[in-house]
């Protein structure tokens, strides 16, 4: 109980101190959402519409989707952590601008830090960006990764597209199933060598 609460801790402070300019236009900031002892950490790239108005993480059409793919390997929202590189939903859900991803880059780093996952799953190419920053998302989704970034230390990153990009495109969504099937198996090698 004591992570749940220092992360409740880090999000409330940050909903402070957090100087993204998408706070003036957005409802709410949208927290992480999930298990703090979370083995797996998702990674998406800013709040959508309902996102906004409910102040959790993927329970939109992408986020359904999401659920149905955890489903497929056996794991619930419970048992994983979600959450944004942006906090606050852009206007008209457009990509998040640079500074934006900057200006709440450090409450991202605050809630890897405290939940120090095994494996850290990019979604899309925004989220990518702050992992493998050279990498194209059609070239290196589903594949393991293990780096060490100056904010986030020595991590395990599976880049997946994300799912809202498979909802609009047919094609992604049979590749985004395949890659969520191989979570598992990349799990259980980063367990061993733990």
């Amino acid at each position: 109980m004591k992570k749940e609460k220092a992360l409740e801790e880090i999000h409330t402070r940050h909903s402070l101190i957090c100087q993204c300019a998408l706070r003036d236009t957005a409802t709410r900031a949208v927290w992480g959402n999930g298990n703090a002892d979370a083995d797996i950490v998702f990674i998406g790239e800013a709040p959508g519409k309902k996102e906004d108005q409910e102040g959790i993480p993927f329970v939109g059409s992408a986020g359904k989707f999401l659920n149905e793919m955890l489903a497929s390997i056996a794991l619930r929202r419970e048992d994983i952590y979600i959450t944004n590189t942006v906090k606050y939903r852009p206007p008209n859900n457009r990509d998040p601008l640079p500074q934006e991803k900057l200006d709440c880059r450090a409450w991202l780093i605050d809630e890897i830090s405290l939940i120090n996952p095994l494996l850290i799953i990019p979604l899309g190419r925004h989220a990518l960006e702050y992992f493998l920053p050279n990498a194209r998302i059609s070239e290196v989704h589903g594949q393991l990764f293990e780096t060490t970034l100056s904010d986030f230390g020595k991590r395990a990153i599976v880049p997946l597209y994300h799912p809202a990009a498979a909802l609009y495109n047919g094609g992604l969504r049979a590749t985004l199933k395949e890659d969520f099937l191989l979570i598992p198996k990349f799990l259980a090698t980063l367990r061993k060598s733990a």
